[in-house]
């Protein structure tokens, strides 16, 4: 992410705080911590974002064409090398 950075008061809750801290490295500060983790929770919640547009989308495909087979078989046979049309 960018290096500008805002300032922001955040209230936490006292014994999350105090979690927090203890698991916190000597050399990091508190503030890069709270980054960390907030950087950590918008990457999480953007994946499952795109993980509930794909079932959306599967679903329509599906309704609309009766069926739709899994492509996990043939996804993990073009990994492996085999199937490829190279």
């Amino acid at each position: 992410m960018g290096t500008e950075r805002e300032a922001i008061t955040i209230r936490f809750p006292f014994e999350l705080l105090e979690s927090a801290k203890s698991f916190k490295n000597d050399s990091e500060s508190f503030n890069d911590l709270v980054v960390d983790a907030v950087e950590r929770e918008v990457r999480r919640r953007k994946a499952w974002a795109a993980h509930q547009r794909i079932i959306a989308r599967s679903e329509k495909i599906k309704n609309r064409t009766n069926t739709q087979v899994s492509s996990v078989s043939l996804i993990r046979n073009l990994r492996e090398g085999r199937e490829r049309r190279d």
